[in-house]
C-alpha cells in the first residue's frame, strides 16, 4: 500500500508554479500518486450533495478549478515516476471518443502513469452545462466505460449502444497497457458499488466512518464474485475527504489526524485490501508535504 496527495489545482493556491514544485516534491519524498479532480462550475446557489447531505453551498474555491487532464499532462513533462490520477472525472458529462482520446494520450505522454477515476455524475447543474439529461445517468455511465474500452482496444473501432454510437474506425493512440489504464469507480451508493464490481471496475470511495467503509468494500466484493469476477484483481483506492495534521485531532474522521493518530488507522485500510490511500488537502500544501514525508519514513513497509 502507498499514499498520494490531492494536488493544489484548484481555489486561492492554485498556480502552474505551485503546481509542478508540490508534485515535483511528492516524487521526491516517495509519493505514490498525486491526484486532482473534475469540477465544470460552481453554482452559486445551495446544491444537493447527491442525497447524501442536505443542500449546501459548494466550496469557495471550487471557483477556480483547473482542468484535470490538461494538468496532469503538464505534469507528465514534469516528473518521471509518480502516478498521475483523477478523483474523479463525472465520465456522462463527456463523450466517451474524446475523453478516451484524451486520456489515453495522456496516458501515452505519461509513460503509462495515469490512473483514472471515474463517476456517474451527480450535479444536476453540471448536467445541463455539458448538454446531457441527468435520467438514468447509472446506465449511461456503465455504457460510457464499455465506449472507452471498444476506442481503447484494437481498430479497427465500433460501438452501438443506447446512449452511443461510433463508426467503424480506426483512432489512435493506444493506451500504454492492452486494454487501457486502471478505471476506478468514485462510488458510494451501493447500486453504483454494485455497478462498478459488475463493471470490472476498481473502487474509489470516500472512507465517512470505518463501518460505512467495511460494508462498501464488502458490497463491492460480493457483486464481483456474482458476476464471475475475482475481487481480488479490482484495486481499492481509499479516498479520504481530509489531511494528516501536524497535531492530533480531538475528534477525528477515520485516516486523519497527527501522524501517530493516522499510523493507528493504517493497519485496519491495509485489512480490506486497500493498494494506495490518498488525502484530498485541507491544509496548506507545504504543510500537507511535510506530514507527509514523516508519515512515510515511519508507516511499515
Amino acid at each position: 500500500m502507498d499514499f498520494g496527495l490531492n494536488l493544489p489545482s484548484y481555489g486561492s493556491v492554485a498556480s502552474p508554479g505551485t503546481i509542478v514544485r508540490f508534485a515535483e516534491e511528492a516524487e521526491r519524498i516517495g509519493l505514490g500518486a498525486v491526484w486532482t479532480f473534475e469540477r465544470l462550475l460552481r453554482v452559486v446557489e445551495p446544491v444537493s450533495y447527491g442525497g447524501f447531505a442536505p443542500s449546501a453551498p459548494l466550496p469557495r474555491a471550487f471557483a477556480t478549478v483547473y482542468d484535470p487532464l490538461e494538468t496532469l499532462s503538464y505534469l507528465a513533462a514534469r516528473t518521471s515516476g509518480i502516478r498521475l490520477g483523477t478523483s474523479v472525472i463525472p465520465g456522462p458529462l463527456h463523450s466517451p471518443v474524446v475523453l478516451a482520446r484524451r486520456l489515453a494520450t495522456l496516458d501515452v505522454l505519461s509513460g503509462g502513469r495515469l490512473v483514472v477515476g471515474l463517476g456517474q455524475g451527480w450535479m444536476r447543474q453540471e448536467f445541463a452545462a455539458a448538454g446531457v439529461p441527468p435520467e438514468r445517468r447509472g446506465a449511461r455511465f456503465a455504457e460510457h466505460v464499455a465506449a472507452m474500452r471498444a476506442v481503447w482496444g484494437p481498430d479497427p473501432v465500433r460501438f452501438d449502444g443506447e446512449f452511443y454510437e461510433i463508426a467503424e474506425s480506426q483512432i489512435g493512440p493506444k493506451p500504454v497497457r492492452p486494454g487501457g489504464p486502471p478505471l476506478l469507480a468514485g462510488a458510494v451508493a451501493p447500486a453504483a458499488v454494485a455497478r462498478a464490481a459488475r463493471l470490472g471496475l476498481g473502487l474509489n470511495p470516500v472512507v465517512m466512518s470505518w463501518e460505512q467503509l467495511d460494508e462498501t468494500v464488502a458490497g463491492f466484493r460480493r457483486a464481483a464474485e456474482q458476476a464471475g469476477r475475482d475481487p481480488a484483481s479490482l484495486p481499492l483506492v481509499v479516498r479520504v475527504n481530509g489531511s494528516v495534521t501536524a497535531k492530533p485531532l480531538d475528534e477525528r474522521a477515520p485516516l486523519t489526524g497527527s501522524v501517530d493518530q493516522v499510523l493507528e488507522d493504517l493497519p485496519r485500510v491495509r485489512s480490506l485490501g486497500a493498494e494506495h490511500v490518498l488525502w484530498a488537502m485541507r491544509t496548506h500544501p507545504d504543510a500537507q508535504l511535510a506530514v507527509m514525508e514523516e508519515l512515510l519514513a515511519r508507516a511499515p513497509s
